[in-house]
C-alpha cells in the first residue's frame, strides 16, 4: 500500500483537527457534517479519538433525493451513538427544482447546517472535504471560465453565512489528504459507511469529471498537482485582495454634484486616471468592490464580462480622456472627467401607449 492509501495514524489525524477541536481551539462548539461517505465517517471516527476540548455535535443532511436516503442517515446515528457523540437529522424538504439539482442541494445543505449551529450555539462547522473535492471544484471551474479567485478552489475556512449574529466558520480539516487514505482509515478501523451513486452519475458534471481524474492523473496532472495549483492562486489571490481592498479606498472621489454615498445608497465614484493607472487585476477587483458596494446582492457578475467593459472599453477611455458610458450586471458605469461613475442602470421607460 502506497503513502497515498495508507490509513491515518494517531498522529497525522491529531494533527489535523487538533487546531480546530482540541485544547486551545478559538472555537466553542462544533458541528460535524457526515453524509455517512467514507470522507465524512473517517472525519466522525478521528473526531471521536481525539480528546476534543468542546462539544460535538454530528449533523446528516438527508436531501430525499433518492430511496435509502432516511436509512443511511439513521445509519450515521447509529455509529454517532456508537462513538459517544449526538446526532441529528436535517431534511430537506419541499419540492426540489429540475435544473442544476446538485448546485441546489449543496445550498440547501450549507443553509440547514448554518441553521443547526445556530440552533446549537456553534460556532463552527466541519466539513470532510478531500484533496479530490478539491481538484473536481479547480476542473469545474476552469471548465466553467472562472478567473484565479475561482482556480483558488475551496478556501480551508470560510463563513457560514446562517440566521443568527454569531459568526459560524466552515471548515475543511481533510482538503490536503486524498480521499483513499480516508476510505483505508474507515476500512482500518472497521467504520461502515456508504456509497452514494449520484458520485457516479454520468448526469452530473461533477460525476463526468470525477472520471477523468485518473487519465489526466497520467499526463501528469493529478489531483495532488491541481490541489496545489488551487493553494497558489489563493495566495496570490490574498495579496490582490488586499491590494485591491486599499486602492478601493484610496480612489473613492466625491462627485462635483454632490451625489455619491460611499455609504451605499446606490452611487459611487473613483478616480478613474488612478484606476487606469493600476495594474489590469487589482483595477478589474477594484471596479468588482465597488459593483458589489452599490449592487449588494444583485445579478451574478461575470469575469468576461467585466474584462470585456473595464479592460476593453472604460480604462482605454479614460487614458484617452473621452466618455464612455457601459452596463455590467444591471449597474452603470460612466466614464468622464477622468473619473469613473458606479450607479444601479436606471430603469427603462416604456414606449407611450398608442
Amino acid at each position: 500500500m502506497s503513502d497515498r492509501e495508507a490509513p491515518l495514524g494517531p498522529c497525522e489525524r491529531d494533527d489535523l483537527l487538533h487546531p480546530w477541536i482540541g485544547p486551545g481551539t478559538p472555537y466553542r462548539s462544533a458541528v460535524l457534517a457526515v453524509s455517512g461517505g467514507p470522507d465524512s465517517t473517517a472525519m466522525m471516527g478521528c473526531a471521536a479519538l481525539l480528546d476534543a476540548a468542546i462539544p460535538l455535535l454530528v449533523a446528516t443532511v438527508d436531501h430525499r433525493l433518492r430511496p435509502g436516503s432516511r436509512a443511511e442517515a439513521q445509519g450515521v446515528a447509529d455509529l454517532a451513538a456508537r462513538f459517544g457523540l449526538p446526532h441529528r437529522i436535517l431534511s430537506w424538504t419541499g419540492p426540489k427544482p429540475a435544473a442544476r439539482l446538485q448546485a441546489a442541494a449543496r445550498a440547501e445543505r450549507y443553509r440547514l447546517l448554518a441553521a443547526l449551529a445556530d440552533e446549537a450555539g456553534a460556532d463552527l462547522v466541519l466539513t470532510a472535504h478531500t484533496r479530490d473535492d478539491q481538484a473536481e471544484t479547480v476542473l469545474m471551474r476552469l471548465c466553467a471560465g472562472s478567473g484565479p479567485a475561482g482556480l483558488a478552489g475551496m478556501a480551508p475556512a470560510r463563513v457560514l453565512h446562517g440566521p443568527g449574529p454569531v459568526r459560524v466558520t466552515l471548515g475543511r480539516p481533510f482538503l490536503d489528504v486524498p480521499k483513499a487514505r480516508l476510505v483505508t482509515t474507515c476500512e482500518a478501523h472497521g467504520w461502515p459507511f456508504v456509497r452514494d451513486p449520484s458520485n457516479a452519475d454520468p448526469r452530473f458534471g461533477r460525476a463526468r469529471l470525477r472520471r477523468l481524474l485518473p487519465l489526466l492523473a497520467e499526463e501528469g496532472l493529478s489531483a495532488e498537482r491541481l490541489a496545489r495549483l488551487a493553494g497558489r492562486l489563493r495566495r496570490d489571490e490574498a495579496a490582490l485582495a488586499q491590494a485591491a481592498a486599499a486602492a478601493f479606498h484610496d480612489l473613492q472621489r466625491t462627485d462635483p454634484a454632490g451625489k455619491t454615498d460611499p455609504a451605499g445608497e446606490g452611487r459611487l465614484v473613483l478616480d478613474g486616471l488612478g484606476l487606469a493607472a493600476l495594474p489590469e487585476a487589482v483595477a478589474l477587483r477594484v471596479a468588482g468592490l465597488g459593483l458589489e458596494a452599490i449592487g449588494g446582492h444583485g445579478p451574478a457578475l461575470r469575469l468576461e464580462r467585466l474584462e470585456r467593459v473595464l479592460l476593453g472599453e472604460v480604462l482605454p477611455a479614460l487614458r484617452a480622456g473621452a466618455a464612455c458610458r457601459r452596463t455590467v450586471a444591471g449597474l452603470l458605469l460612466t466614464a468622464r472627467g477622468g473619473r469613473l461613475v458606479l450607479e444601479p442602470e436606471p430603469p427603462r421607460r416604456r414606449p407611450p401607449a398608442a
